[in-house]
């Protein structure tokens, strides 16, 4: 019983039959007592107006033409009061318990007389005013008689039967609107939490691994909310375990190979197959060589995905540390027949950067070119300020076999490579393209890649300028 309760949508259904039954009881109380009393107020007035206290003021006013000495009246106005003389009125009777206390006022509101004597020659309460009965003479409004409540009114049988069948309906309409109040909550409150229980379903079989749940987005704006937020978290895992996934499965690849070589090299030295000379030493260190720059593009780009590569950003100049790196692969880029160019603006930029990881980054762009640029060809790279973004844009363009559409989103990713036959010895580790975009994201700059089939690559990084 305690857990069908704790239900979201049980307690707010409770919750909305609860405040319509205080609510209706609030109204329904109010309601009662306020017809109550203008019922009351009526009825007296109707006295009143039976009694003809109202026609003999009128009568007074005409033949005076003014209330000077209209209080000897009021001391008379019913007939069988005590204290208030032996005349009667039309046969109305009234004991001393259900007596009304009378005001009159003239046409400004100011109290003539009173039986409250604190009203006397005041204004009568605004309260007051809207039950008063007006007294014309010539269609003229020229005083008004307001009548109070006795503490005990007595009713006719036709009034009580009129006031009865007013509190029956008051109690029905509670209870309908109680019973609506029900029904109403029960559909809100089911729909308001059958989206929080599709999502609570849907974590449920994530947190077993089923990584392609999502849940339909509807509901209120808040829900749906969180129904995108949900739906964008749980691609996000799906994204991530694949690329885990992708990731074990490159690193046991790029590791077998060159450990296959050693091992069958130090099999067949052990055998006798091959002789133990220094060139066969030399292979074995290349492989060695090989899996030591893996094993630390691998660290150094979960330090950087991890936000944990250390930066020591100072203001640079990139001039001269694009003339150096250009220099370096000028050699290698002359045994290849590539012409390489360097295109520099009047007045550099200077940016906000770590020298040594700017340089890892065009080490690492100038390679990738050098893979995949034929002979005769060309590697340009080019400087240029962005003084409106407060940024210098560095771009290494080649003429290879450029890449396809379809390879673009990938080209950052782990262990992608160009060649689909995923040469090593021209493919390199798989990690330089990914490694350039976590040590530009870590300056604070951005990279992209601009290519089509058989139309070469530009590659470009954005880095951000000193503060002026």
């Amino acid at each position: 019983m305690k857990g069908t309760v704790n239900r979201l949508w049980i307690r707010l259904a409770l919750g909305f039959v609860l405040v319509a039954i205080i609510t209706t009881g609030l109204v329904t109380i109010l309601i009662n007592r306020q017809a109550s009393t203008q019922f009351n107020i009526f009825v007296i007035n109707n006295q009143l107006v039976e009694s003809g206290v109202i026609d003999d003021l009128t009568t007074y006013y005409t033949t005076n033409g003014n209330w000077r000495g209209v209080e000897q009246m009021l001391n008379n106005p019913f007939s069988g009061v005590e204290g208030r003389g032996p005349q009667g009125r039309r046969g109305m009777m009234m004991t001393a318990s259900t007596l009304p206390e009378l005001t009159l006022a003239d046409e400004t509101w100011r109290v003539i007389h009173s039986d409250r004597r604190d009203l006397n020659n005041k204004p009568l309460p605004i309260a007051e005013r809207d039950n008063a009965l007006p007294i014309t003479v010539d269609n003229q409004i020229v005083g008004y008689l307001a009548a109070s409540l006795p503490p005990v009114l007595q009713l006719t049988t036709v009034e009580q039967a009129f006031l009865d069948h007013l509190y029956q309906a008051l109690l029905q309409v509670g209870l309908l609107a109680s019973g609506l109040a029900l029904l109403l909550g029960i559909l809100i409150a089911r729909g308001l939490a059958a989206p929080l229980h599709r999502l609570a379903r849907a974590a449920r079989q994530i947190a077993q691994g089923k990584l392609d749940q999502r849940v339909a987005v509807n509901g209120a704006e808040e829900v749906a909310d969180l129904a995108y937020a949900f739906n964008d978290m749980a691609a996000s895992l799906q994204r991530n375990e694949t690329l885990r996934r992708n990731m074990v499965a490159d690193i046991a690849h790029e590791l077998r190979t060159p450990l296959t070589v050693l091992h069958g090299s130090l099999r067949a030295l052990l055998d006798d197959v091959y002789p133990l000379e220094k060139s066969e030493i030399a292979s074995l260190y290349d492989e060695t060589i090989i899996l030591n720059r893996l094993i630390n593009d691998l660290r150094e780009l979960a330090l950087a995905e991890a936000g944990q590569l250390a930066l020591h950003p100072a203001p640079l100049d990139l001039k001269p540390l694009l003339e150096n790196t250009v220099d370096v692969f000028k050699t290698a880029a002359d045994e290849q027949n590539i012409r390489v160019s360097l295109t520099l603006p009047d007045t550099t930029l200077p940016v906000q950067a770590d020298a040594d990881r700017v340089r890892q980054v065009l080490h690492n762009l100038l390679s990738n070119a050098l893979r995949h640029t034929p002979v005769d060809g060309e590697i340009r790279i080019h400087l240029e300020n962005l003084p409106a973004q407060n940024l210098a844009r560095i771009s290494v363009t080649d003429t290879g076999q450029g890449i396809p559409a379809e390879d673009l989103p990938y080209v950052f990713d782990r262990f992608w490579r160009a060649d689909p036959s995923r040469a090593r010895e021209r493919g390199g580790t798989g990690l330089g393209l990914a490694i350039v975009r976590q040590l530009v994201k870590a300056h604070g700059g951005q990279v992209g890649v601009e290519s089509s089939a058989n139309q070469g690559s530009l590659f470009w990084f954005t880095l951000p300028a000193v503060a002026p």
